[in-house]
Order: C-alpha cells, then structure tokens, then sequence
C-alpha cells in the first residue's frame, strides 16, 4: 500500500467517529493530521483529583461537532504505518475539524507533525483549562505500555496511588 495519500480526491461523506482523533468515511479510516486526542478507554484526573473519561468525552463532543454540519470532507497527506488515511478535515460550513479539537481541549497538538499549525489554538485551550486541560497533568493520561489486562486510568489518578 502506497505511503503518500497526496494529490488524492479528498473523501467526502457522513463521518463515524471511531475514537476522538479518527473517524471512518465510505469506510475508509481517517487520522486527523496533527493532532493527538486521548484513547476511547482513558481516564484522566481533575484538579480536584476526580476521575474523569477523557476519551469518551473527545470522541462524543466529535461526534456532536460533526452532526451539526454533515457531510465532512478529508482533505489527505498520507496514510499510517496501520495503513489509514491521515489528513485535515472540514465541516460542510468549512470549520476545520482539527483545529476546534485542539481549542475545545479535546486533543492536543501534534507540533512535530503540525509544524505548530495548532499551537495558538492549543494556548487558548490551555489557559481556559479546556477538556483534556483540565487535567493535573496539563495532558491526556499517556497510554501504560502493554495496556492488556490493566485499568484504563492515569497513574497519577487516586486509584493508582
């Protein structure tokens, strides 16, 4: 399967939300480029030390986001070493996908494939303590190395302490 997905027909469609940084369109899977947004089963802890899903909660505010202006359409660069399409995506109203996952706190910027594209739209997340900013750790909970059989929290959360 070829690596560069460049100069292809963007895909146009109604989105399905696989997770908060991927969605599935004519059922091709679509990473959006740039971003990283936390994993469907983490959780990560508030200031007060409270458990929050901040996996679901990307992937239902992407949801939401995406039926409020269907269908979207995927602009390509390439596809992933799991062989998805990776590209920029848009509303049908034109709001770029990507960037509102960043400024809502409902994923952060990838800047060393965004080349800091994301970067004011991440400050103003940060600063307003947005989504996954509202963590203690200022992040998404990082993913524990071989996740098999282990519970899907921070490890800084109270349940792991």
């Amino acid at each position: 399967m070829a690596n560069s997905a460049q100069g292809a027909e963007p895909i146009v469609g109604q989105a399905s939300v696989i997770d908060g940084d991927t969605i599935e369109i004519a059922g091709e899977r679509i990473q959006f480029s740039g971003v990283d947004a936390p994993e469907g089963w983490q959780v990560c802890s508030d200031e007060k030390g409270s458990d929050f899903r901040c996996g679901k909660d990307a992937a239902s505010a992407l949801d939401a986001f995406l039926a409020a202006s269907r269908p979207t359409r995927c602009d390509l660069v390439k596809r992933d070493r799991y062989g998805r399409f990776v590209g920029t995506c848009f509303r049908a109203d034109g709001k770029d996908v990507n960037r509102w996952l960043v400024e809502t706190g409902n994923a952060i910027d990838r800047e060393e494939h965004s080349k800091g594209v994301y970067a004011e739209a991440q400050a103003t997340a940060r600063s307003a303590g947005a989504g996954i900013w509202r963590s203690q750790f200022g992040r998404s909970c990082p993913a524990p190395a071989g996740r098999v059989n282990r519970k899907p929290t921070c490890e800084g959360s109270k349940r792991n302490q």
